[in-house]
């Protein structure tokens, strides 16, 4: 599902003195399905990375594959489709409309080049991921009517409304408590399984690490495999 080959991010690089290097060379490639969980300190690079294969940054040198595709070769809009069809982004904050409903929140990814409604088999998925987040009696509801964890479920719930092949989470549990975060780990290793998607995180916590899937070490630029605790 994702190839990556030997991809490095560099920053400053017309002073080759203060140039920063992120990455360096890396090669990483995760099958269909699997759950991988990036780990390092503050400012390794994860979520560089993590934006690297979500095409929402470009890496200084190397490729990156998705599903087949070299997203080097491809124009801007062709990787915005692939962003909005293919890639399910859930991130630290949950990024919520105050104004829109929980319903109306899951549903914000489908509504692209329509006339801003959602076909019925879209709202009746909406409902079904909403419950499958524990969020059945929650959908009228406004960000500010929930906890932190429930947001953080709807923005889950938000990423996989389009039936994305790859899932991409950037410390989705970095702004909750420890109880929550565990929650929502099992929230993504259960969605994981149910629904064959793949599944790349990045957290600074170990012990999180453990619960989701194969753990990866960013350190200095490079990254080892850990494999699963």
């Amino acid at each position: 599902m994702v190839e990556l080959v030997d991809v490095t991010k560099e920053y400053g690089q017309s002073d080759p003195m203060t140039a920063v290097h992120v990455l360096k060379g890396i090669r990483l490639k995760i099958d269909r399905g699997r759950a991988v969980v990036i780990v390092g300190p503050s400012g390794s690079g994860k979520s560089t990375l993590l934006n690297i294969v979500g095409g929402l940054d470009h890496p200084t040198s190397g490729r990156v594959i998705f599903d087949g595709r070299d997203l080097a070769g491809l124009a801007d809009h062709e990787l915005a489709q692939i962003r909005s069809r293919e890639i399910g982004f859930v991130f630290q904050l949950h990024h919520l409309l105050p104004q829109c409903t929980v319903l109306e929140n899951v549903l914000i990814p489908t509504l692209a080049g329509n006339d801003g409604t959602a076909p019925k088999a879209l709202r009746q998925r909406a409902e079904s991921l909403l419950d499958r987040v524990g969020l059945k009696d929650r959908m009228g509801h406004r960000p500010g009517e929930l906890s932190g964890g429930q947001r953080q479920r709807v923005a889950v719930a938000r990423a996989l409304i389009n039936q994305p092949k790859l899932l991409l989470a950037d410390e989705p549990t970095g702004s909750l408590d420890e109880a929550t975060s565990e929650d929502v780990a099992g929230l993504l290793v259960q969605l994981n399984r149910d629904e064959g998607v793949t599944l790349i995180a990045v957290t600074h916590s170990q012990k999180l690490a453990s619960r989701i899937g194969d753990v990866m070490e960013l350190r200095g630029g490079l990254l080892t495999d850990r494999g699963r605790p």
